[in-house]
């Protein structure tokens, strides 16, 4: 089922909630800026995830097939010390599955996957980032912000995509003539504690034009 939220007059400033992989397509349609595939995950795994030393928490920027996103969350874990069990196959399994979504969804050969343990106010100002489109799924922590940017510096109302939900985005290189003014934020989490792990998908045409990544075909 794929439902809209209204969240503003902009003509590209709705939001779509979809409940399947299939419904992140709603963000082809022309009055639709970013769709959120609405999921829940398991209690064991969120546990599991929630409870990591932050040490232990996934981290890598890498340019890469989308096929090879697998194999590459299987060397990062273990480079990053993630302990070696069944929760950490599902989020190795599901960062996969979102490469291989993503990429089908924009007809990409290469994307640029990150992966971050957050626990400052990174990205902490509102802005619609420089490509196409980009998803971002939150799997510890406080999830993405967005809201309508009107003549303020800040939207009027500030939403905030679940955890473990992957939120879709349209980006400034979206080619559509009606420019989208649903802007998003990291959540100010400084002081607080909080440490977010954050994966971050996006497509890349030309990966030798990439600087300081690494490429896995």
């Amino acid at each position: 089922m794929n439902v809209i939220r209204e969240i503003g007059t902009d003509i590209a400033s709705r939001v779509g909630i979809t409940e399947t992989p299939e419904g992140l397509v709603e963000l082809r349609k022309p009055k639709i800026g970013g769709v959120i595939w609405q999921r829940n995950p398991t209690s064991q795994f969120q546990s599991w995830i929630n409870t990591l030393d932050p040490k232990q928490l996934p981290k890598t920027r890498v340019v890469l097939r989308p096929h090879a996103a697998r194999d590459a969350m299987h060397k990062v874990c273990e480079v990053s010390g993630t302990p070696d069990c069944s929760e950490r196959n599902v989020l190795v399994d599901d960062v996969a599955a979102m490469a291989d979504v993503f990429a089908n969804l924009m007809g990409a050969n290469w994307l640029r996957l990150r992966l971050d343990a957050v626990t400052t106010n990174a990205c902490r100002r509102f802005h619609i980032d420089a490509v196409t489109a980009r998803l971002v799924c939150t799997y510890r922590g406080t999830g993405t912000q967005y809201g309508i940017l009107g003549d303020a510096d800040e939207p009027d109302h500030i939403f905030t995509a679940p955890t473990g939900a992957p939120i879709l985005l349209r980006g400034t290189l979206w080619p559509d003539q009606s420019k989208s003014r649903l802007v998003h934020r990291s959540p100010p989490i400084e002081g607080t504690g909080e440490a977010r792990l954050l994966l971050v998908l996006d497509p890349v045409d030309e990966p030798e034009n990439e600087p300081d990544h690494q490429y896995l075909h």
